[in-house]
Formats: C-alpha cells, sequence, structure tokens
C-alpha cells in the first residue's frame, strides 16, 4: 500500500481579518483581533461581539445569475478556493485541477438560505419556497460550487463534524493522497452563522462572552462567533516536485478520536488520545514539536481540558511549547475555524513565526504553559500541530513539518 508524502503547496482564507490570506497573516503577526461590536440589524440577540467578514460585497465576486444559487457559506467557500488554487500556481480548465478533489467541510451549511425560506413561508405568509432552495441550501452545496467554479471533475463531497470540520476534511484529503487515489486534493472548510436562528440557539447555549475571546485567562468568560472559510491545496510530494511548486509544509499525521460522552463537555481522555496518535501516525516524539495551534475557545470547560491534555502527553515539554489560539482575533467561525487554524499553523511553520494569543490579561490558576500572550514571537518551528474539538465529543489533529 502507497504512503506516499503530502505536501501544502496553495492557501486561501476569508475570515474576520480580512479577504484573503496576507490579510489574515498581517493581522495574525501583529496579534490584531477582529471582534467588535456585532452591528448585523438582528433585534432581540444578545450577542454584542462578533466576527464578521468586513468589507464583503458579493456582487464583486459573482455575477446576480450565479448568487441565486450561492448561499454565503458556498460564496466565502468559493473565493478561499480560488485564492488557494490561484497561490498554488494552477489555472482552471488544466488536467492537474480537473483531475484534483474537492473535499470541504462545514459546520452548519446553507443557514441564510434556510432563514430566508422560513422568513418567507412564516412570516411573510408565501404559499411556496423558492425552486433553488434546496440545491443553495444543501450542506454539499459548498463542494458543488467548488467544483463547478473551478472545474474540478474528481471526488467532491462535504463532511460535517461541527468544529472539527474543516480539520476532518483536510484529514480525508491528505488520506486520499497518501492511498495514491488522487494526486491534488482542494480542502478546507466554510461556515456563515450569522441568522436570527443560529445566533438565537448560540444565545441558549450560555457559552458566548459579553467581553471578548480571552482563551486560557483567569477572566475568560466565553466564546465569539465568526464566519469564514479557510481552504489548502494538498498535492503528493512528486506531483509538486514535477510541477516546480513551492511548497509550505508538509502533513506528516494526524489523530481523531470520539469522546462517546457528554455532547458539549470536552473530554481530557479523548483529547489526549488524539494528540497522542497524531504524534503516532506522523512519527514524531512529543519533545520535537514547538508550536500548537490550540482549539482555545475561550470557554471554561475547553481550556481546562485541552491543557490537562497538554500536560499529559507532553509532560515536562510541555513548558516548552509554544501554544496560541487565533480564535482570539478571527472568532470562533465553527467548522470553518479548524481550516483558518490549519492555514495559520502552515504560515507559522513556513516563516517561522507564531501567531499570539491575543487580548491575554492573566493565566488561570493551573495553565501555567508558555501561551505566547498578545505578541507574535520569531521562533524556529520545525513541528506544529493544530488542535479541533467539536461538539458531540468529536476530536482532529494535524501534525506538520517545516518542509526541506
Amino acid at each position: 500500500m502507497l504512503n506516499r508524502r503530502v505536501v501544502i503547496t496553495g492557501l486561501g482564507a476569508v475570515s474576520g481579518l480580512g479577504l484573503n490570506v496576507p490579510s489574515f497573516w498581517d493581522a495574525l503577526k501583529e496579534g490584531r483581533s477582529a471582534i467588535k461590536p456585532f452591528d448585523l440589524p438582528i433585534d432581540d440577540i444578545r450577542m454584542p461581539l462578533a466576527v464578521t467578514v468586513p468589507e464583503f460585497v458579493p456582487e464583486k465576486y459573482f455575477s446576480s445569475d450565479e448568487l441565486t444559487i450561492l448561499d454565503r457559506f458556498s460564496q466565502l467557500a468559493v473565493i478561499a478556493a480560488q485564492e488557494a488554487v490561484d497561490d498554488a500556481g494552477l489555472v482552471c480548465g488544466e488536467e492537474i485541477l480537473t483531475d484534483a478533489a474537492a473535499i470541504i467541510g462545514s459546520g452548519c451549511g446553507g443557514k441564510h438560505t434556510d432563514e430566508a425560506t422560513y422568513d418567507q413561508l412564516y412570516k411573510q405568509q408565501r404559499s411556496r419556497a423558492h425552486p433553488l432552495t434546496i440545491p443553495k441550501g444543501m450542506p454539499s452545496a459548498a463542494a458543488s460550487m467548488v467544483s463547478l467554479h473551478l472545474g474540478i471533475k474528481g471526488p467532491a463531497f462535504v463532511l460535517a463534524s461541527a468544529c472539527a470540520s474543516g480539520s476532518h476534511a483536510i484529514i480525508q484529503g491528505m488520506t486520499m493522497i497518501q492511498s495514491g487515489m488522487i494526486d491534488v486534493a482542494l480542502v478546507g472548510a466554510s461556515d456563515a452563522p450569522f441568522t436570527y436562528g443560529l445566533l438565537k440557539s448560540w444565545d441558549a447555549l450560555r457559552v458566548v462572552t459579553s467581553d471578548t475571546c480571552r482563551p486560557f485567562c483567569k477572566d475568560r468568560s466565553g466564546m465569539v462567533l465568526g464566519e469564514g472559510a479557510g481552504m489548502l491545496l494538498l498535492e503528493s510530494e512528486e506531483h509538486a516536485k514535477q510541477r516546480g511548486a513551492r511548497i509550505y509544509a508538509e502533513i506528516v499525521g494526524c489523530g481523531m478520536t470520539s469522546d462517546a460522552g457528554h455532547i458539549t463537555r470536552p473530554d481530557v481522555v479523548g483529547i489526549t488520545n488524539a494528540i497522542k496518535n497524531a504524534l503516532h501516525h506522523a512519527e514524531i516524539s512529543p519533545e520535537n514539536v514547538d508550536y500548537i495551534n490550540a482549539h482555545g475557545t475561550a470557554t471554561i470547560a475547553n481550556d481546562i481540558a485541552e491543557t490537562e491534555a497538554i500536560k499529559q502527553v507532553f509532560g515536562v515539554h510541555a513548558k516548552d511549547l509554544a501554544i496560541s489560539s487565533t480564535k482570539s482575533m478571527h472568532g470562533h467561525a465553527l467548522g470553518a475555524s479548524s481550516a483558518l487554524e490549519l492555514v495559520a499553523t502552515v504560515l507559522a511553520t513556513h516563516h517561522d513565526i507564531i501567531p499570539p494569543t491575543a487580548n491575554f490579561t492573566e493565566a488561570d490558576d493551573n495553565f501555567n504553559l508558555d501561551y505566547v500572550p498578545n505578541q507574535s514571537r520569531q521562533q524556529k518551528v520545525n513541528v506544529a500541530m493544530s488542535n479541533s474539538f467539536a461538539f458531540g465529543g468529536l476530536n482532529a489533529v494535524i501534525a506538520l513539518k517545516k518542509y526541506i
């Protein structure tokens, strides 16, 4: 059985930090948070803060005909996917891209379409839904639209595992390349959760802060909801080298577990096993890891469990690790967060710059690790990991190495 090396040759990002990777990376390096007062025209929502994509005008990217079939989450997916393809030096219509896979994650799918439909039927008392409601709002629409817009005719589908959706999509693309099934995969995730129904639902969970997102801090009080899309272009090493592609980093392993426990409370054992499995799969010793991009939601339960798991896995080396949560800057974009966080981890590895945990005040009493508070750090990053832990106890960890 083949076990080919998998490298990353293209990146795309749409987030509250900007509409492209340069804006995203500049903000992360500066420790600049996109968290701001919630300014959407939605009443009756107890959510004072949010991270929305700034100055996004869909009509600049899509025709009016295209927008009739593109939910907001699909729009963000297509824009980030196009950037990743351009960044990798590929061109729509060429055989390399035609034969590629498009594997997209999403935590909630086309909720803007659902919301508009319910408004029309129940509030406006219309008798019929729009004829394109199903293909526009279905969770798989993101993969379909990325495939359609970029001319990808290989395997295309969507994975849904809440906040780990992006990581699971990336892992699926990695394993398909390793097995020899495909040479190229466009992978990532997209979510656009700012609809009345979803916002009321998140409010009911009581995990959203009214202050700001302060991962691992004593005064942390919850997450800040965000939106966006992160995409990566993966290739087999041989394929990338044959075409002279620039290589950002290598994906060397992954770990996936399920807590099989509480639906919202993270479990230290499940997280610990996911990290251990990623190290084992990547054949990496714990003491060789330089940086962890943490799940780091700033909720009470997550930060305790994640810190304890890191201590258990890495032992004395845990205090030498650089650990940061970029959710403190781009917010929690649900399934898209794990993809955006891997983009950040790739850039940290490629540039030897570790993004900080923004908004940091004082670490919780038992949190005696290095959370890279408030300022980015120039530091050699040869090996890095990205953690994603989702509601339902679905855990995914991805390990990267600097490509040599």
